[in-house]
């Protein structure tokens, strides 16, 4: 309780000097880990050690919902921003790239891993997220093309990464769950459909119903908004009745909704999920900061370093370069995408589901790669990131960008 009751505080304390903070690159984000660190370093850390238990996954699979499905109605002009085939490129070209070879590396550095582990690793380490230093997208420096291929990546990658991650667990917790690769997809495949099914059912009739209340003036803001913060919520919980994913089916009802709402939830309306999901993020840091205290107890293990470090630069950085040749982005812009790929609350959120998942050793593996890679891009991005733009970044504008 009294672990909870100084976040809650800290929190407050940098509502009032958030503005401030960013202007020197101090983000609620980095706040938040420091604030969790010194708790689980000072105290019995109650909230690292309650990590591992059954009671907490579903609460953190809940804030991962929400975050999932913010992240698929949040893109603007349209579902890629006028950027489909090079956003596709990155989702479904350079993203596969880099967790087959994040898998790769894994498996060789340690080979008693299974296939499994290697793989849902590889889910926890590679998805981008923005929200550490979402200062990025407003950087002038950066050409503007390659700040919405980011925002759009973000979005997305973690929602595409979540069924492959679901049968990376599967399989990973073999002696629970599977006896083979077979018998893992075939677990993992209805978990999947059932989701897909909840989602976007959910996500279209009450897109419909919104489109509906709206024009015959039956709504307000304030209901509308509301609305967006328990529709993932109730998409969720249905899957999960169903036997289907909960969070995948949050990110697919995200879609469903977009596509069905009447010119797209505008800013007013998605302010209070904005907010709520802002809140859910900071709560994750300061999670994230009491877990990272439990990897000192393993020592170092410079195979899970290694490749935590290479998360975040050749494993992004080749792939993503290779996928974008022969766009019309330029050689530095293509390595301005890749060199800026910050890790964040989906890693955070997936590791600490692999952590409740798994057990014994390879819970404690993945807890460190995930802690090392995301601490690791909090150094690397939080405070490098003026300079990457600064250098690589450019002064003449972007070129404009081109609908599909």
């Amino acid at each position: 309780m009294t672990s909870a009751l100084i976040a809650i505080l800290v929190i407050v304390g940098w509502s009032f000097v958030a503005g401030g903070l960013s202007r020197v690159r101090i983000s609620g984000a980095l706040l938040m880990v420091i604030t969790g660190m010194v708790i689980g370093l000072t105290t019995s850390n109650p909230i690292g050690y309650a990590l591992d238990t059954d009671d907490a996954e579903p609460a953190v699979e809940l804030i991962l919902a929400l975050l999932l499905f913010v992240d698929a109605i949040e893109v603007r002009g349209g579902y890629f921003a006028g950027e489909r085939r090079t956003s596709f490129r990155l989702l479904l070209i350079a993203m596969p790239l880099s967790i087959a070879a994040a898998t790769l590396l894994g498996l060789a550095l340690l080979p008693t891993m299974s296939v499994g582990v290697a793989l849902a690793i590889a889910c926890v380490v590679i998805p981008m997220d923005l929200t550490p230093v979402s200062s990025l997208v407003r950087d002038q420096r950066i050409p503007s093309r390659v700040r919405h291929l980011l925002n759009i990546e973000s979005g997305y990658n973690d929602g595409i990464i979540a069924p492959v991650f679901i049968f990376a667990l599967t399989l990973a917790g073999d002696h629970k769950h599977a006896s083979s690769p077979a018998d893992a997809l075939e677990q993992a495949v209805p978990s999947a459909l059932w989701a897909a099914l909840a989602g976007s059912v959910i996500g279209f009739v009450a897109a419909r119903l919104t489109n509906i209340s709206a024009r015959r003036g039956l709504a307000t803001e304030q209901s509308i908004r509301i609305s967006l913060v328990l529709i993932p919520i109730l998409a969720y919980g249905c899957s999960v009745q169903l036997g289907g994913n909960g969070f995948v089916a949050a990110f697919i009802c995200g879609i469903a909704y977009k596509a069905a709402r009447e010119d797209g939830p505008g800013d007013e309306q998605l302010r209070l999920v904005d907010d709520v999901s802002g809140l859910a993020a900071l709560t994750m840091w300061f999670v994230f900061g009491c877990a990272a205290v439990l990897v000192f107890e393993l020592g170092f293990v410079w195979q899970l370093v290694v490749l935590g470090i290479a998360a975040l630069t050749v494993l992004r950085i080749v792939p993503v370069y290779l996928a974008l040749l022969r766009t019309d982005l330029g050689r530095r812009d293509r390595l301005l995408v890749g060199v800026l790929g910050p890790r964040g609350t989906a890693s955070i959120v997936f590791g600490q589901l692999a952590f409740n998942e798994l057990d014994g050793l390879v819970a404690d593996q993945t807890l460190y790669a995930m802690t090392v890679t995301v601490l690791a891009s909090v150094l690397f991005h939080g405070f490098g990131a003026a300079l990457i733009a600064h250098r690589l970044g450019r002064r003449n504008p972007a070129p404009e960008l081109k609908s599909d």
